[in-house]
């Protein structure tokens, strides 16, 4: 018994050769369809915020719509105003998308 399961592990001797490949083509698959896709948006993402400018409509991650009135580039803050006469800070980096983008979307 112990010579059969000898001589079958020995049919078997590529050492692990084929879990390292399998693991790297894993890792492969999930870097293209999961990571890539999702560094990409983050870049689209990052270059919106870079590019905003006063009197874009916008929506920050917390789902308020607010037109741009201020940029403080120094402190990275966004004064908005959403509603007359009612204005807010927001972080830069809170700014969702574009209000025209997500009607376009909604479309």
């Amino acid at each position: 018994m112990k010579t059969l399961t000898i001589l079958l592990q020995a049919q078997n001797g590529d050492g692990g050769l084929g879990m390292i490949l399998m693991l790297v083509a894993l890792f492969a698959i999930m870097y293209f369809f999961m990571i890539r896709p999702q560094q990409k948006k983050q870049k689209e993402i990052q270059k919106f915020r870079n590019a905003i400018e006063r009197g874009q409509e916008i929506i920050t991650a917390g789902g308020i719509y607010g037109v741009v009135r201020d940029i403080d580039d120094v402190k990275n803050i966004l004064i908005i105003e959403v509603a007359n006469g009612v204005r807010i800070r927001v972080d830069r980096n809170s700014v969702f998308a574009s209000a025209e983008a997500t009607q376009n979307y909604a479309k």
